[in-house]
């Protein structure tokens, strides 16, 4: 995310330039008549930012008139989320519903930078509820309640971390829409959304927790939609207001929002699939993707977990279990935990612990990516991946785990 904090409304023109396979975004600000005033976005701070940006496919339309650049960017606290027990059966769906709090005094990014105590906002949905009852087990056991059960044990251990706080979605056997969990969570100023649910299978035998992230598919169609319709046009992506904005430059700002979006929310899934495996066997090695509706959020990190065969009577009476769903939602609580430690947003509490800071994260490769592209995106050097790694080549393979190192390299 890129910020710019100006003193007063300044014109805004941009472009994307390319060169080979690089390319550039151009951003003039408050250029006067025959001013050459540029600034230009950093190649490396870009490369960091969002990999490799994609030239963007757009018909050619007539650019407006410049409009001043909405820079001041608020963040809303909102109120913790009730202290829940998990409740030891079914009968968890029957609890009265909980009023949460989505809204609460805003205050600026500089305010919260300077405090450097934020507490991150975890969004946290409980799939299906009210009306639509999920997936059921061979006895009887619903799916809309194991998720209620382990969204409340997670709200409750995430509360109890000091650097984090919950939001639970929804909080009693209530129907929320799709879209709407995801657009609470913006709403929230969520810096994570994480959808429970419970698989199902005609076949009995499958087992085992997924964690799954967007598809590239699914993004691409949801930043259409996001472009075509106009009462998205006021709200904020990634911060950044699209109301007003030349088409192009909308178009690249929500890619370069969704870009380090769908980033964050392979790395944090990494790092959660890492730690349900504590727990039981993975049904997949790796992290799956998906066209789900719940992970479409352009600009809020998003995954959504399958806790385990709902449809598997073993299974099932495990997800029964108060005492397995605990251990599920330590194992999610600790893979949030490290993603934070590693990678702490600015201003937040994790940031301004630096007793808290590892020496290095690990990496677990995706398709389509490289050693160079691995390094650009975490800014270090291939030469000290190799080291850390003890590898001479630079061939990589789908589902394996790198080091990577993140203190400085010691003088020689």
């Amino acid at each position: 995310r890129i910020v710019f904090e100006l003193g007063r409304a300044a014109p805004a023109q941009s472009r994307v330039e390319q060169s080979g396979s690089d390319s550039r975004l151009v951003l003039h600000l408050g250029a006067r008549a025959g001013s050459t005033s540029v600034v230009e976005a950093p190649a490396v701070a870009l490369e960091r930012a969002i990999a490799n940006l994609q030239p963007v496919e757009m018909p050619a339309v007539e650019s407006p008139p410049p409009q001043p650049v909405e820079t001041r960017q608020v963040w809303a606290a909102p109120a913790n989320v009730p202290t829940l027990p998990a409740s030891p059966d079914v009968a968890i769906e029957n609890s009265p519903r909980q009023s949460s709090a989505f809204r609460a005094p805003t205050r600026t990014v500089r305010d919260v930078i300077g405090s450097g105590q934020r507490k991150l906002i975890v969004a946290i949905d409980a799939g299906h509820g009210g009306k639509d009852p999920g997936a059921h087990g061979p006895s009887g056991v619903r799916e809309k309640a194991v998720t209620l059960a382990v969204a409340r044990e997670l709200a409750r251990q995430i509360d109890a971390d000091p650097g984090m706080r919950a939001v639970l979605i929804r909080d009693g056997d209530s129907f929320v829409p799709l879209q709407a969990r995801y657009m609470k969570a913006r709403r929230a100023q969520a810096d994570l959304f994480i959808s429970i649910h419970a698989d199902a299978s005609p076949n009995h035998t499958a087992s085992g927790a997924s964690v799954y992230v967007l598809s590239t598919r699914g993004a691409s169609s949801q930043a259409a939609r996001w472009l075509a319709d106009q009462e998205n046009a006021a709200d904020l992506v990634g911060g950044v207001s699209l109301d007003h904005k030349d088409h192009n430059l909308a178009a690249v700002l929500l890619d370069l929002s969704q870009s380090a979006t769908m980033r964050a929310s392979d790395d944090i899934a990494n790092q959660v699939l890492g730690s349900l495996k504590n727990v039981g066997k993975a049904h997949k090695p790796s992290i799956e993707r998906a066209n789900f509706v719940v992970l479409r959020s352009p600009d809020v990190p998003s995954m959504l977990i399958e806790t385990g065969f709902i449809t598997n009577p073993s299974e099932e009476q495990r997800l029964n279990d108060p005492g397995y769903r605990t251990r599920l939602a330590t194992a999610i609580s600790e893979g949030v935990r490290r993603y934070f430690t590693d990678q702490p947003p600015p201003g937040s509490w994790y940031a301004s612990r630096d007793d808290l800071r590892p020496s290095s994260r690990t990496h677990v490769v995706g398709r389509g990516e490289t050693l160079s592209l691995i390094a650009a995106r975490h800014g270090v050097g291939v030469d000290r991946i190799r080291e850390a790694n003890r590898r001479q080549g630079d061939s990589v393979q789908i589902g394996e785990s790198l080091t990577i190192p993140l203190m400085a390299s010691a003088p020689k």
